[in-house]
């Protein structure tokens, strides 16, 4: 019996990407009923059949979904030939993941051995931008020996109001405000979003990549980014492969915990949650509970060990099902750091369900369509150019404190920050435009 009820619930987190992905591509049909499309009506229903031949019977989907609950019910590209231009990869990397990068890089590679001919009409390959990651390698040593920021001066208080307290849609707003280290768009870094789209439509409306630069300068100046990009090489990409952490990695993972714990998003997010009485008001305390509830593994797609918040939120994975699925992958940073190194494929941003609300450069809340190391990911949102810190803070603080769907405002942006559990792990948590 111990047996049957550890599969079920191995079963019931490797189908959250199959409800994260129906939640995604929901909002986008009824934007589609918005507008009128009623063709996109029976492509949409054809679509979910197909859909649900992939993730398995009703019955089944029925049977797992007892396992899974809202945060609220808590008791209280095409591939590219893989150029790192700038990346350091240690040698054994690919061995001790038990994967090889090449397999991903077999069409490109099938694409290069045309004698120089080029197909009519092709996108034109792009050029892998170089980003400087020299001084990532000190991220590895130990906490103790690691150079840390100042802690963050805000010039206002972080102490969260009683307003704030008795409704934390207000707190999540604050939060936004307090995002010192957010970029400013046009000046930090410029995007071009390209031609919009249908989910239900595969062809790449995208010329290029959504990424024209980001200016490096931001992972000197702003330490809590270079330390976030450090550590998303540390996972293997296939959904259920056990992961192999080393003693360096876990090194990183604490020294990236206690660089965004002197940040004002995190402080503000430990006396929120310290005054509600979730957590302990020991700040080490505290970051040893981030630690845990981010990095910690666990099973997924039936493997134990196999996933964690961090890995399936920020960096992706792949799931090896009927057909090959991304999911999770919701950080612009992983979105910018894989287009550089031409392994995502940007194939253009999903038309808005109103009107007049078309994204453009200056957009930091992103729907869009992209193939990951050649697998589609049809429909995914992102918040562009904030920092990690403010995604770490504000996905904690719907995890503790929020329920599944959790509409908030986030400066100019409505956003529901749609949130599982499983058990007291975060099974996935991202954002869904809501325009």
């Amino acid at each position: 019996m111990d047996g049957l009820i550890k599969g079920l619930l191995d079963v019931a987190i490797g189908h959250e990407g199959d409800n994260e992905s129906q939640d995604e591509r929901s909002r986008s049909s009824s934007a589609q009923a918005v507008s009128g499309d009623q063709d996109h009506q029976r492509d949409e229903h054809s679509r979910s059949s197909w859909a649900q031949v992939v993730s398995g019977d009703q019955d089944h989907e029925k049977q797992v979904q007892s396992q899974w609950q809202g945060s609220g019910s808590r008791p209280s590209g095409r591939t590219h030939k893989t150029e790192y231009g700038g990346y350091e990869k240690n040698e054994g990397d690919e061995r001790r993941h038990g994967y090889n990068q090449n397999k991903w890089n077999r069409k490109e590679q099938e694409e290069e051995n045309n004698d120089g001919w080029e197909t009519v009409g092709k996108k034109p390959r792009r050029r892998p931008q170089k980003v400087n990651m020299d001084h990532w390698q000190g991220y590895k040593r130990p906490p103790s020996e690691q150079e840390y920021s100042d802690e963050v001066g805000t010039g206002t208080s972080i102490e969260p109001s009683e307003e704030e307290l008795a409704d934390f849609l207000q707190a999540c707003n604050r939060l936004w405000q307090l995002d010192l280290n957010r970029l400013e768009p046009g000046k930090d870094y410029q995007i071009d979003c390209g031609e919009g789209k249908k989910v239900f439509q595969k062809e790449d409306m995208a010329e290029g990549s959504l990424f024209c630069y980001v200016d490096e300068d931001i992972f000197r100046t702003k330490p809590t980014f270079a330390r976030f990009c450090s550590l998303l090489d540390n996972y293997n990409p296939n959904a259920g492969c056990k992961e192999v952490v080393t003693s360096e990695e876990k090194q990183e993972q604490a020294a990236f915990i206690e660089e965004i714990s002197r940040t004002a998003p995190i402080k503000y997010l430990h006396k929120y949650l310290s005054r509600k009485g979730i957590v302990s008001e020991n700040y080490q305390d505290f970051k040893r509970m981030l630690t845990s509830l981010w990095f910690d593994l666990y099973g997924r797609g039936g493997t134990s060990g196999s996933s964690s918040a961090f890995e399936h939120v920020f960096v992706g994975e792949i799931k090896q099902h009927c057909e090959q699925e991304v999911s999770g992958f919701h950080n612009w940073l992983q979105f910018y750091l894989e287009e550089a190194k031409g392994c995502v494929d940007y194939h253009g941003y999903i038309l808005p369900r109103r009107r007049g609300e078309t994204p453009d450069s200056e957009t930091q809340l992103l729907t869009v369509q992209f193939e990951w190391n050649g697998v589609l990911k049809s429909v995914s949102s992102t918040l562009v150019g904030v920092s990690p810190e403010f995604e770490i803070a504000l996905y904690t603080l719907c995890f503790f404190v929020g329920g599944e769907d959790n509409y908030v405002q986030l400066g100019p942006y409505s956003v529901n920050i749609k949130c599982y559990r499983f058990g007291n792990k975060i099974g996935s948590v991202f954002p869904i435009a809501e325009c």
